[in-house]
């Protein structure tokens, strides 16, 4: 099988997931704002940033997961979805949804060792 294939392949799933997150999200915006309020209402993290931040992930999520599937920019992509994956557990902790912050972990792994597996190969960098 081609590294290309074989990279195309392995990121399939996370590509998905973030896709498949933000199109979800995307298709109910002001609920997924109003339950993210809701939520973090317990958290340090002041709602004036809560609101941007809920509106903005799903279009992140969407366009991390279209650019992946289609193999545009994946470096960037990469890059941005550990940046989301950060920002998440932060959040997460701040409520200390501790299961959330593991499954964050687990993505933001699979984030980084993409990333490492197509900056120390010879994978195209599109």
């Amino acid at each position: 099988m081609k590294k290309t294939t074989l990279f195309y392949l392995l990121r399939l799933p996370l590509a998905v997931s973030m896709f498949g997150h933000g199109t979800v999200r995307l298709t109910k915006l002001d609920g997924f704002r109003t339950w993210m309020v809701e939520t973090t209402t317990e958290s340090a993290i002041p709602t004036f940033l809560i609101i941007p931040f809920s509106y903005a992930l799903p279009i992140v999520e969407f366009g991390i997961g279209l650019l992946m599937l289609l193999s545009i920019q994946v470096k960037y992509a990469l890059v941005a979805g550990l940046v989301v994956m950060s920002l998440l557990i932060l959040g997460s902790c701040s409520i200390e949804n501790w299961g959330a912050v593991g499954v964050q972990l687990v993505h933001a792994v699979y984030f980084g060792l993409l990333l490492f597996a197509q900056d120390y190969s010879n994978i195209p960098k599109k």
